[in-house]
C-alpha cells in the first residue's frame, strides 16, 4: 500500500518580547500615585520548533534557568480544559485562574526538575504551570508535537519583568500556532494591530497569574506593547493604564548590583515609615507621583513625537535624580546602589536612580548627550572590579515581535539567508551570543523581525 503523503511541518519561528524598567514612581504606586514603566531592549527569545506528526510530545526548554522537560501530549488533561461550559477562546478576557484547571495540571507541572533543590525547583514548577495552563487553554489535543526553547538577555529576579517577557513570548507563539493572529506586517491596520496586542497581553497576564499569584498586569502590558505606560492603582478594580506611544527611544545604562533583595521587605519598610511619620511620608510619596505626572507632560509635549532636545533630556534627568533622592528618604536604597550612583556621578555621564523595589536589584542611568566611548569603558572596568554587571540598553524599546520563519535576509538584495535552528539557538553563548544570533536591532543589515505597532497618534 502506498503511504499517504504527510502534511508539511510548520516552519520554525522565533518570538521576542522586552523586559521593563520603572522610570518614575516605584513605592508611591503602592499608595495610588502614578508611575511610569518603559520597555527596555533586553529581551526574551522563544524558538518554536514543530515536530513530525509521529512525535506526540511537547518539550519546554528554558535553557538559561536549567528547566528542560518533555510531556506526552496525549496524557495531558485536555478533557478538563475543553469542557463545553469552560472552554476559553483566544479572545476571552481571563482575569483569574480556574481552580479546576490548576488542580488538573499540577501533577504534570510538579513532575519537572525533581533532582534540583526545592528553592530552584519551585521556580521551575511555576514556569511549567504557566506554560501548561496556556498550552492547554489555547492548544488542541490533536496538535503535532513542539519544542519551545527559551533564551533571555534579561537578568532574572532583578525587577526587570523577565517572567512577563516570557509569558508574552509564550502567549504570542501559541496564538500564532492556532492562527488567531494575523501579522504583524507593514500594511496592518492600526486598529487590528492594537486588538492583537491586547489578545497577546490578556493571555500573558494569565501566565503571570500562574507565576506571581497577584500581579499588577503592568509588566506584561509594557512587554506586549513596547514603549511605555503610566499606571495608577485604583481603590477598586484594575489599575488605570495610559499607553505612552510617543515615549522616545533613549540610550540607557542599566547596572545590576548582584545584590539579592526582597520586594516584600522593601514595601513593608515604607509601610512602617508611613505609619510612624504619616504626614512626612505622604509628602514624599506625593512628590514621587508628581514627578511621574511632570514626566508625562514633558514627553507628551515633545514635537515631533519621540524626538528629544538637550533641554528635554536634562529635565528628564533632573526628574530621575529627584526621584532617587525621594527613594533614599524612604530608606529603600542600598550601599551598592549608592556606590553605582557615586561612580556614575564622578564620570559625569548621566542621571541615576534605583529602579524597582530597591534594597539591591538594579540602577538605571539616563545618558547625557555626546558621551565618549573611553569614559564608558573606564567606568565599565570599575563596575567589573566591584562585582557589578553592566548592560547598555534602550529605554522605550519595541514590544513583541516575530521572526517568521526563523531566517534572516542579509544585505539589501535579500538573497542570502541565515537560518536559525535548534542547535544554534541552544548553543548561543550568553547575552552576547544570543544578541549576535537573533538580537532585535543588533545587526542593522539583517531583515526579518516584524513588530505589532500601536497608534502613535493616541498620546
Amino acid at each position: 500500500m502506498e503511504r499517504k503523503p504527510s502534511s508539511p511541518m510548520a516552519p520554525t519561528f522565533v518570538v521576542s518580547a522586552p523586559g521593563k524598567a520603572i522610570v518614575f514612581g516605584e513605592h508611591a504606586a503602592v499608595y495610588g500615585k502614578p508611575a511610569i514603566a518603559a520597555a527596555i531592549s533586553l529581551r526574551s527569545y522563544l524558538l518554536v520548533t514543530t515536530l513530525s506528526k509521529s512525535r506526540r510530545t511537547v518539550q519546554l526548554n528554558f535553557r538559561d534557568i536549567g528547566l528542560n522537560h518533555t510531556w506526552e501530549i496525549d496524557t495531558l488533561p485536555w478533557n478538563v480544559f475543553h469542557q463545553p461550559s469552560k472552554k476559553r477562546f483566544y479572545h476571552s478576557v481571563v482575569d483569574s485562574l480556574d481552580s479546576e484547571f490548576l488542580e488538573a495540571i499540577m501533577p504534570h507541572a510538579e513532575a519537572v526538575s525533581k533532582h534540583l533543590p526545592e528553592k530552584q525547583r519551585k521556580i521551575h514548577i511555576k514556569s511549567a504551570t504557566a506554560f501548561l495552563y496556556l498550552f492547554l487553554s489555547l492548544g488542541s489535543s490533536k496538535s503535532p508535537g513542539f519544542v519551545y526553547t527559551l533564551r533571555s538577555t534579561i537578568p532574572i529576579g532583578a525587577g526587570l519583568g523577565s517572567s512577563a517577557s516570557v509569558c508574552v513570548c509564550l502567549s504570542t507563539a501559541l496564538l500564532l500556532q492556532i492562527r488567531a493572529l494575523a501579522g504583524p506586517h507593514p500594511d496592518q491596520p492600526l486598529q487590528e494591530a492594537e486588538m492583537q496586542i491586547e489578545h497577546i497581553n490578556r493571555w500573558a497576564f494569565v501566565g503571570e497569574l500562574c507565576i506571581h499569584g497577584d500581579p499588577s498586569g503592568i509588566d506584561n502590558t509594557v512587554s506586549a506593547g513596547g514603549k511605555a505606560v503610566m499606571f495608577q492603582r485604583n481603590a477598586s478594580g484594575p489599575p488605570s493604564v495610559i499607553r505612552l506611544t510617543k515615549f522616545p527611544r533613549l540610550p540607557l545604562l542599566l547596572v545590576d548590583t548582584q545584590q539579592s533583595r526582597s520586594t516584600a521587605i522593601q514595601v513593608e519598610k515604607v509601610k512602617t515609615l508611613k505609619s510612624k511619620y504619616p504626614e512626612i511620608t505622604e509628602m514624599i510619596l506625593d512628590g514621587i507621583g508628581k514627578l511621574a505626572t511632570s514626566a508625562l507632560e514633558l514627553i507628551s509635549s515633545v514635537d515631533p513625537p519621540g524626538s528629544v532636545t538637550s533641554d528635554t533630556l536634562g529635565r528628564l534627568g533632573d526628574f530621575i535624580g529627584i526621584n532617587h533622592g525621594f527613594l533614599v528618604s524612604l530608606g529603600v536604597s542600598h550601599p551598592r546602589l549608592e556606590r553605582i550612583r557615586e561612580l556614575v556621578d564622578y564620570a559625569h555621564i548621566g542621571w541615576t536612580k534605583l529602579t524597582g523595589a530597591g534594597g539591591g536589584g538594579c540602577a538605571i542611568t539616563l545618558f547625557r548627550p555626546d558621551i565618549e566611548d573611553h569614559t564608558i569603558e573606564e567606568l565599565e572596568r570599575k563596575f567589573a572590579a566591584e562585582g557589578f554587571q553592566k548592560y547598555e540598553t534602550i529605554l522605550g524599546a519595541d514590544g513583541v515581535g516575530v521572526l517568521w520563519p526563523a531566517v534572516f535576509r542579509n544585505g539589501t538584495d535579500g538573497k542570502a539567508g541565515e537560518e536559525i535552528d535548534q542547535e544554534m539557538f541552544e548553543n548561543a553563548d550568553g547575552v552576547q551570543g544570543i544578541d549576535q544570533l537573533v538580537g532585535v536591532g543588533v545587526q542593522e543589515n539583517r531583515e526579518g523581525w516584524q513588530f505589532w505597532t500601536r497608534d502613535v497618534s493616541s498620546r
